[in-house]
């Protein structure tokens, strides 16, 4: 381990590590509580327009994904209340608009996309430094929004109507929601790409909700189950030259199967 620590990468990757499991270890919750997982499927494949702007653009795709993922994020919040088509389709919508987007900016840009795949799939161990400020940023402001709106983010959660009859702006407070889920997939993106960035947004979480259903330390212990086993999917995927995203993934719903299984 302290060998690891040597090579400036797999700091860097570390570091990451335990950045994305606070996002996840905190909106996760939330977006399984409240049985979003779906939705936060369809705000990560829209954000991959963002990623190709970004190449498109000649920018860091990181920082165009982060708008893309935030106006994905209020688009699907809003489509089905005002132009009343079901959430099912609103998601479809956005999903393929958003890939379908991404794929002809790719296209359109100049030269060959090298690292398109470390978005698509993830890639830990190129994180560079740059990117490590800007999750540190988005964790901030995901923890700061968190704490502020605590109580009303636990209301709408278990009892939305209820929360409506009492005169909580419900509808705002989803649209906050699914913002903070959009930049949590921005802090998570690198490391397992978007094609699993669902599996680590809901694994720690229902790993965790084996051992507590308090909203409050089920966010404590999800951040501390996805820092350790992201950590441990890390390690195993340097030393046996496996997919980092992918290995990451691997590990975590194993142990939500042994979990599961032990607690039974």
């Amino acid at each position: 381990m302290i060998d690891l620590l040597q090579y400036d990468f797999m700091r860097n990757a570390f570091i990451s590590a335990v950045l994305v499991s606070i996002a996840c270890g905190i909106v996760g919750t939330f977006v399984v509580v409240k049985k979003i997982v779906s939705l936060s499927g369809g705000i990560a494949h829209a954000a991959f327009g963002g990623i190709g702007l970004g190449y498109f653009l000649g920018f860091d795709p990181i920082l165009t994904a982060i708008p893309f993922s935030l106006l994905s994020a209020i688009g699907i919040g809003t489509l089905n209340k005002k132009i009343r088509i079901s959430e099912d389709s609103a998601i479809g919508l956005f999903w393929s608009f958003g890939m379908a987007l991404g794929i002809i900016f790719i296209g359109l840009s100049p030269g060959y996309a090298p690292n398109l795949f470390s978005y698509l799939f993830g890639s830990i161990l190129t994180v560079p430094v740059s990117e490590i400020l800007i999750m540190v940023m988005l964790d901030i402001i995901i923890i700061a929004c968190v704490l502020f709106f605590y109580k009303e983010f636990m209301a709408i959660s278990f009892d939305e109507e209820f929360a409506e009859v009492a005169g909580l702006p419900t509808k705002k407070l989803n649209l906050l929601l699914l913002c903070l889920v959009g930049l949590s997939i921005i802090v998570m993106v690198r490391v397992v790409g978007i094609i699993l960035i669902i599996a680590l947004l809901t694994v720690p979480t229902l790993i965790a909700k084996k051992f507590t259903q308090r909203l409050s330390k089920l966010m404590i212990l999800s951040t501390i189950t996805a820092s350790i086993f992201t950590i441990c999917g890390l390690i195993i995927s340097y030393l046996f030259d496996l997919a980092s995203g992918a290995t990451i993934v691997l590990v975590l719903v194993v142990v939500f199967g042994i979990v599961s299984v032990v607690r039974r």
